[in-house]
């Protein structure tokens, strides 16, 4: 961050001395900060045009109008011995690929996927685990132009269908089976009903993942799939063919992902090549100081947008660290052990895995060494103060503990970590170089050390190009524009503090509004995160008696009932800590809470169960079976 800073000085004469005034320089000066990272990160492209900017506007930018380039050759720029995957699975199994490993590998497939008849702007899916083959199938499918989407195995069948049936994949990638807590889930048969029902599916590549490739023919001999072929089989059948890049736009088509699907059918974001890797390569090189050098890990699903930003790691030329399974399986301090043996140097998780953590006693800073590690990154949920405290206490004191905040809206984040700036508990460090991110009161006024909307004022280059099946782009503009008219409404509930730091109190549908006090729900996990016998927790607001009330839904440790005693010390933590209006008018016990497949607690769902109103697309929930807990609740009708 400090020599970007010095070039941008020595570049433009400035005296620029803080992340501070970088910041205001990149947001007032946006076209000559974009056009410096491209410089300073070394952009790989066949065409470079001075003009940064063509369109300027929201939504509908252009940005870097007359560029051509190509997303994987910016990640396969190394061609050596040096680590770039290892992938480890619950079951202890390592598989490691190095650069020049990963460049061979990329082109046998994308030689297949050509052979297959995939070019420019063809989809290919992947319903696949967090393993090396997810990560070449993508990089051989972006090396021809064509269009990557995935999700991760465990979603059902019409959670995939609601996905990839909109899109039409030409090509589907898929495991016959992963491993989770300990046990094999087969996939087998699912992906008979998935490709009979997505007719636009030519070939279905098995990937083997929970058997062996011996064991995954012998099964599929014995039980043929339409359409399939093993990887290795897809591999065998195409002619040699030398590894090239397809040069395309900035804006040309890179990823489909997809919104949580929790209020109805997903919405199918589409993220451009050029903007993903510059937000990307910011972020990375700059946000997290990551170098050759380094080994990045993040706990992900292929489901989740964090999958995507690892990946770009490879931009940096840094070793990813690829998990699948279960984080506590077969111990609370698995993925520690895996840290040390890897020697991780940035460690990236949920914030909902941290408070977990804690819950577990785990304590690797007296269990493990983790000498290489630097970096903490979280996000997934707001992270609260004491996950802060317990990161520095009881894991390691030396290191940069970042929380993150962005999006699969935006592949990125608006809000993030910065090695140069002081860690303050509960708050996210700084707002991203580039993104004129601020916080608007009611009367869309800019405000500080007050709570708000989050909205980013100026265009940036990571906007998605628009939603797929939005020809005229009215979903696209009634998700983030309804509100404001040119101006990005994120959906979050914010605030920005008097050190430019940055508090997410949760997202603005899901603000509690008692007695037309605004309250995020965030402010009240925080609190009932202290209670040692509460594991989990989801908050709503009820309509009663024509005003809203806080309901406060916990799920206990094992063996333990919910009396008036435990709700009692729950409110009053709560009200000692916030304002009467936060403590919760009822405090109700459940075995389970429901969860996107990424982890994202759905209070909109349990609100809409809580009210009697439908929950669509109940395929988007890990748990959909737990809705029905909220349902007629006997305590929920009491005064």
């Amino acid at each position: 961050m400090d020599e970007f800073r010095r070039l941008v000085n020595n570049r433009h004469q400035l005296q620029l001395e803080d992340y501070s005034a970088l910041y205001q320089w990149s947001v007032k000066e946006r076209e000559t900060f974009w056009s410096d990272l491209w410089e300073f990160s070394d952009v790989l492209a066949s065409k470079r045009d001075e003009r940064v900017m063509g369109r300027d506007s929201m939504p509908g930018a252009e940005w870097f109008p007359e560029a051509r380039l190509n997303f994987a050759e910016n990640l396969l720029r190394f061609r050596d011995d040096k680590p770039a995957l290892v992938e480890r699975l619950e079951n202890g199994r390592r598989r490691q690929l190095s650069y020049a490993q990963l460049c061979s590998r990329v082109e046998r497939l994308a030689s297949a996927l050509a052979n297959q008849g995939v070019s420019e702007g063809d989809r290919v899916a992947g319903f696949m685990p967090n393993v090396m083959d997810t990560v070449v199938a993508m990089l051989a499918t972006t090396s021809l132009g064509a269009i990557w989407t995935s999700c991760s195995p465990d979603f059902g069948i019409n959670g995939v269908f609601d996905r990839f049936g909109q899109v039409k994949p030409k090509v589907l990638f898929a495991c016959e089976g992963y491993l989770y807590n300990g046990k094999v889930i087969d996939s087998l048969p699912r992906l008979g009903e998935i490709t009979a029902r997505i007719e636009s599916i030519e070939k279905l590549v098995v990937v083997p993942v929970a058997r062996s490739r011996e064991e995954t023919a012998e099964v599929l001999g014995a039980a043929p799939l339409d359409k399939a072929v093993l990887l290795q089989d897809f591999e065998a059948a195409a002619p040699e063919r030398e590894l090239t890049f397809v040069q395309t736009e900035f804006n040309h088509p890179l990823y489909i992902m997809y919104s949580s699907g929790t209020t109805g059918v997903p919405k199918c974001i589409v993220h451009g090549v050029g903007g993903t890797l510059l937000q990307h390569l910011k972020e990375h090189r700059l946000h997290c100081d990551l170098r050759r050098e380094d080994a990045l890990f993040y706990f992900t699903t292929c489901g989740w947008m964090m999958w995507n930003w690892l990946v770009s790691g490879l931009a940096c030329g840094a070793t990813l660290v690829l998990f699948d399974g279960s984080p506590f399986y077969p111990e609370a301090k698995s993925l520690w052990d895996m840290a040390d043996e890897e020697g991780v140097s940035v460690f990236g998780t949920s914030a909902k895995y941290i408070a977990a953590l804690e819950k577990s006693g785990c304590k690797p800073r007296e269990s493990h060494e983790l000498k290489k590690l630097r970096a903490v990154l979280s996000t997934g949920s707001p992270l609260a103060h004491e996950g802060f405290r317990y990161v520095y206490r009881d894991i390691k004191q030396d290191l940069c503990l970042s929380s993150i905040s962005g999006g699969t809206d935006i592949v990125s984040c608006f809000a993030l970590g910065n090695p140069t700036l002081p860690v303050y508990a509960g708050e996210l460090q700084c707002r991203g170089l580039g993104m004129a991110v601020e916080v608007w009161n009611d009367d869309g006024e800019s405000v500080t050390e007050e709570k708000g909307e989050l909205i980013c004022a100026k265009s940036f280059p990571c906007m998605p190009i628009g939603f797929w099946n939005d020809p005229d782009g009215s979903k696209y503009h009634a998700a983030y524009f309804e509100n404001w008219p040119s101006v990005w409404a994120h959906g979050d509930y914010a605030e920005i503090t008097a050190h430019g730091g940055v508090i997410i109190y949760g997202r603005s549908d899901a603000v509690l509004n008692p007695g037309g006090v605004r309250i995020g729900t965030a402010e009240i996990y925080r609190q009932v995160e202290k209670v040692e016998e509460v594991l989990d927790s989801v908050c709503i607001g009820q309509q009663w008696q024509d005003d809203v009330r806080v309901v406060l839904f916990v799920v206990l440790r094992e063996g333990l009932e919910l009396d008036e005693d435990l709700v009692q010390k729950i409110r009053s933590t709560i009200r000692t800590n916030t304002t009467p209006r936060h403590v919760p008018a009822k405090v109700i016990q459940v075995a389970d809470i429901p969860r996107t497949i990424s982890g994202k607690i759905v209070e909109l769902a349990v609100r809409n169960v809580v009210h009697g109103k439908a929950v669509k697309n109940q395929e988007a929930l890990a748990n959909p079976e737990t809705l029905v807990l909220f349902e007629n609740l006997p305590a929920l009708a009491e005064d």
